[in-house]
């Protein structure tokens, strides 16, 4: 065990980090601030929830001078969510340092972004599509750059954005200090370290499989068109105080969001064709519990951070581990449990096994729930609610028409009755969804619907790499299918 004080820290970042509530490091922690303080070039392998934002940041932040106008820290992250969240976490990091952050990204007016890099932020996180637009207008000048830190470059690569990275990298200083996170290490990656890193050195936090303890994770087999009513039902039967939904592509989502509001659930979608403005409004309303049902591709929920959601359901199995372990890894935060429920079709059996073999980790079969296993579960929530209202107070004005309905009927029918009202009905609402191709495993062979993440616009086209000064504006969810000729469109 490590405490944060024994890591010889800046005192005004460790303030900062025990006002956050924070005494102890967690093993990636560690690991690389020490080695990120004397210098050194790091490769850093980790899973989501392990603190790695901490880890590059206080060094990151040490490394600042808040005298300077310029920029001198960069952060590259995939998603806009991702590159809001990790700058919120620098600017808490930050606070008594008097070191701030600023987050850009596409979906958001970018003259509102230059307006905001003239109040000389020290730290930029950016998408890499929007950071190269920058680069273009020379609103920022990465050879100003001490630190660049790349988060997720396995998602980064998996988006299409490796060649963008190569290009900011060679424009940024030799002499620079480069930090690499990443799951997984595939080579075109390793080209990427091998060319734009000094000697790096490689920390990997060990672990007996890639899912945490604390989450319990369950499968049910259903066929496609059994899908929703399966979700419906396992809604009913163990009510989550928040859920996120997995759709496979955004057509999926739109069209589940708005069958569970069609059935009254309190639901809302996530995409990458949403506005910005949209989906933070949607993600608000999820943070605030105003919804409690989040459904959500992989991309827009990546780097998602909400505490308190106790269910995540996979409503279609992700292309591979590494999405299925960032999707659980939603639920089971802070030390709490959480519940992973994944829906596989008859044909995907050999994929759920994949994932299971490279995750380590080996899934409950759950039955599949019955319309019955569905009303018991209503009932047994109108019994819990009809039990907390009797816990509350000023039920004073109500004693006397309960005592006059006493004194017509006994106790157990007006009991009976109560929980009648209170019972959630079925909703008659018919819901039809458009069906998904079932996935194959990669060790099945044959690629067949095994494909890459995208969560690109509808019907996005191609479009090769345009030369750096010349490109045009480019939304980061853009589908690159030059760069990425296997990848669809519309997924």
């Amino acid at each position: 065990m490590t405490l944060f004080k024994e890591l010889n820290i800046n005192p005004q970042i460790l303030k900062a980090v025990e006002a956050m509530g924070f005494e102890e490091a967690t093993p990636i922690q560690s690991e690389v601030i020490p080695k990120l303080k004397a210098g050194k070039d790091i490769i850093g392998q980790a899973q989501t929830g392990t603190g790695k934002t901490a880890a590059f940041g206080i060094p990151l932040i040490e490394n600042m001078n808040k005298e300077e106008k310029a920029p001198q820290g960069l952060i590259l992250a995939p998603t806009r969510e991702l590159a809001i969240q990790v700058s919120e976490e620098i600017n808490r990091l930050g606070k008594y340092a008097g070191i701030w952050s600023l987050a850009i990204y596409g979906g958001q007016d970018i003259s509102r972004q230059i307006k905001a890099l003239k109040r000389s932020p020290q730290i930029i996180v950016g998408t890499p599509g929007r950071f190269m637009d920058h680069m273009r207008r020379k609103t920022i000048r990465p050879n100003t750059m001490r630190m660049v830190v790349l988060d997720e470059a396995d998602e980064m690569l998996s988006m299409g954005f490796v060649e963008d990275i190569e290009t900011i990298l060679s424009e940024t200083p030799e002499d620079r200090q480069t930090l690499l996170f990443s799951a997984t290490m595939p080579t075109r990656l390793k080209t990427v370290t091998n060319k734009f890193m000094k000697d790096p050195e490689a920390i990997k936090v060990k672990s007996k499989g890639l899912t945490v303890s604390n989450i319990e994770q369950r499968y049910i087999e259903v066929p496609e068109k059994q899908k929703f009513d399966t979700l419906c039902h396992q809604l009913d039967i163990t009510p989550p105080e928040l859920a996120i939904v997995f759709g496979r592509t955004k057509r999926r989502v739109d069209e589940l969001a708005e069958a569970l509001s069609q059935r009254g659930y309190a639901a809302e979608g996530i995409h990458g064709d949403l506005k910005q403005e949209k989906r933070d409004k949607v993600i608000r309303k999820f943070k605030k519990s105003t919804i409690d049902i989040l459904v959500a591709t992989d991309v827009a929920a990546r780097g998602l951070d909400v505490t308190g959601v106790t269910h995540v359901y996979n409503f279609d199995l992700p292309q591979d581990p590494e999405s299925y372990v960032h999707r659980i890894g939603r639920t089971g935060r802070a030390g709490k449990n959480g519940l992973a429920y994944s829906f596989v079709t008859p044909k995907e059996k050999s994929h759920l096994k994949y994932i299971e073999d490279t995750t380590k980790a080996k899934m409950i079969r759950e039955e599949l729930p019955t319309f019955e296993d569905a009303m018991e579960g209503r009932i047994h929530q109108a019994v819990e609610d009809l039990e907390k209202a009797a816990k509350g107070e000023k039920l004073d004005s109500l004693r006397g028409p309960a005592e006059n309905l006493l004194s017509e009927y006994d106790a157990t029918t007006l009991v009976a009755a109560a929980l009648k009202m209170n019972t959630k009905e079925a909703e008659k609402a018919t819901v039809k969804l458009t069906e998904e191709a079932p996935l194959r495993s990669k060790k099945q062979g044959g690629g067949g619907n095994y494909r890459k993440r995208n969560d690109g616009p509808r019907g996005a086209g191609g479009g090769g790499k345009k030369p750096y000064g010349k490109s045009t504006q480019r939304k980061e969810s853009y589908a690159r299918t030059r760069r990425n000729p296997k990848r669809p469109a519309n997924s």
